[in-house]
This record gives C-alpha cells, structure tokens and sequence, in this order.
C-alpha cells in the first residue's frame, strides 16, 4: 500500500460516475478491495493504487476504452468536498483555480496541480501518483472531464481548453477525446494538462461571496492542518520530486527546505514507517513507470529524469522494481495499451 491517498468525497465521484454507465460497483470496489459503506465518512481516504485498480477494472468490466471520458451528470457540490465549496466563493475562476492548487492535499495528496501562465492562456497541469501500481489513462481522462465540468458550473457557462494534452500514447480512435474537450488534443505529451485562455479564467463565478470565501479559506486551511499533522513524508516527497532531476537528492538539502535537522527528519520518517532512502527510490519507481510510457523520451532521458548518473544503475534499478529492463518493462507498458 503506497503512502498517498484520496478523499472519500472524490472517489463518491467516480462512484457515481461508473454506475451511471452501468457498472456494477459494489462488485468493483469489492474486487479493488476499497469499502463502499465507507464513502458516507467524510474522513475516509483511499488508497492511491487501489484507485488506479479500480478503473483498470473498471475499462475491463466495461470494454470501454473511453469510460474515463464518460460525461457526468448534474454535479452535486458536496462530491468535491470543502475545496468545491471555497472555489465556488471566490471571485473569479482563476482565484479559485489557485485555490485548488493550494488545497489540493484535502482532496489528494497523491495529486499535484500546477498553474503555468503563458501569453497564450494558463496552463493547468495534472500529476499524479500511482504507487507501485501505473496510472491508468482512464484516471486521468475522468479528473479532466470532472474539472471541465465543475469549470462550466461554477461559470454558467459553456467554456471549453483551447488545448488539452496527455503524456499516454494516442488511441486507435481520437474523436471521442475531441467531441469531449472540444479543442485539439494532443498525445505523448510531457505533461498532463489542460490550456484555459485568459479570458475564461477572469470570468466570475456565480456564487462569488467574500464573506463565504475567507471562511471557507479558513476551514480548509484547518483541514490541510489536520491531515498534515505528523505527516513529513508528504512534503519531503514533495522536495524530492522537485530535486531529482539535479541528481541524487540529498536528504541535508531536503531536511533544510523543511527547516529541519537531518536527525528529525530522519526520526519523523520513521513514526511514518518510512525512511528518506525509501522515499526517493519509490518516487524514482513511480516516474519510471510514467517516463517509460512515454515513447518520445529516450532511455538516457528518463534516466537523467530520475537522478540517475548512467544507464547502467537505471537498469539495475528497473530490475529490481519490475523484475525487467527498462526496454523490456517499455515493451510490456506499450503492449497493455
């Protein structure tokens, strides 16, 4: 089981959304071996790779490549938890996607969301952590088409990305992902994201209420307290992700960033039943899998990617992750597709 989790109100929505196309879903969760009675506990959080099986499950079950895709129905705002509600408080679109960005852990810390501002637009950038298990495309199609959604409800209106990218590998059949976005959209891409012009992200949103908005800041920043309490691990991940393409990160500079001695940051790894050693070869792992599917990068690439110095140690790494090199674990990823 992997360190990251996810709220249960965000996994109510993938609840919902794979019993509207037919699925049946207490036989899914049970396979994925989450707890469906669970979902009604606002302090319930997920496993990251058990969330990942699930949709896997859910493609096979379904036979629809497409199923992440699967327009939702009338949003309910609790699914999204106190995040939602802030967001729907703020002034404008832009101030409640950085909203987002700031509270993401609430709803996931097994997510990361960036903004990039471009003369073009903004970009609104999606990573997230699979554990030891890949993340499957259908994933990251649903998170996509669930913030498309929200955006459109919290404007009224029937905005759309002028461009959405994806770093998975085109399927045979295209349109689906281009009726959905309504815009280009393009594969094997270095990041997942989503491009919003400008002008959309100052549009106001419908129940903008300064009032309402500091409050519901204020709560949410409780919440972020309360589940980062005695959770080191969270932002040490977050630094060494950041470190790994300078190299091996090192634990000093690490401890330093989070104005720590190295011994504490030692021993409150190890109250979380981890290590710092431990921490940077599962993030390594989890980048590995995500670089090597992705064609257009090559293996010297993903190796300086992951800190490594040569392609020799990335090797050996590989095979003691996957039992594979990292050819061959390349092969297998592009032969599930």
């Amino acid at each position: 089981m992997s360190e990251q989790t996810t709220s249960a109100s965000w996994v109510r929505g993938i609840a919902e959304r794979l019993k509207s196309v037919g699925l049946d879903v207490n036989a899914l969760f049970a396979e994925a071996q989450l707890d469906l009675a669970s979902l009604d506990n606002p302090d319930t959080r997920y496993d990251t790779e058990k969330i990942s099986l699930l949709w896997e499950l859910a493609a096979a079950r379904s036979g629809d490549p497409f199923i992440g895709l699967a327009m939702p129905g009338p949003l309910q705002p609790a699914a999204f938890d106190v995040v939602a509600y802030a967001m729907m408080t703020c002034k404008d679109l832009h101030t409640g996607v950085d909203f987002l960005v700031r509270y993401q852990r609430v709803v996931s810390d097994a997510v990361m969301i960036t903004m990039e501002d471009v003369p073009e637009g903004c970009w609104i950038g999606i990573e997230l952590a699979g554990g030891k298990r890949p993340v499957p495309r259908h994933r990251i199609d649903f998170v996509f088409t669930t913030l498309q959604t929200f955006f459109r409800w919290i404007t009224g209106t029937e905005m759309h990305p002028n461009a959405v990218e994806f770093t998975h590998a085109a399927p045979a059949e295209t349109a689906t992902y281009t009726a959905v976005f309504q815009c280009p959209v393009r594969f094997n891409a270095h990041a997942n994201r989503l491009l919003f012009s400008h002008a959309d992200l100052r549009l106001p949103l419908q129940a903008a209420n300064p009032v309402l908005a500091e409050l519901h800041d204020r709560f949410a920043g409780e919440r972020l307290a309360k589940l980062e309490k005695n959770r080191t691990s969270i932002k040490a991940r977050e630094s060494i992700l950041r470190r790994l393409p300078e190299g091996d990160p090192a634990r000093a500079d690490v401890a330093r960033e989070l104005c720590m001695s190295e011994r504490t940051l030692q021993r409150r790894l190890a109250e979380e039943g981890t290590s710092f050693h431990q921490m940077v070869d599962e993030a390594r792992r989890e980048l590995a899998q995500r670089y090597l599917n992705q064609p257009q990068l090559g293996l010297a690439q993903v190796a300086s990617r992951l800190g490594f110095t040569d392609r020799s140690t990335f090797s050996r790494a590989c095979k003691r992750w996957f039992d594979l090199t990292p050819t061959e674990y390349r092969s297998r990823l592009q032969s599930e597709r």
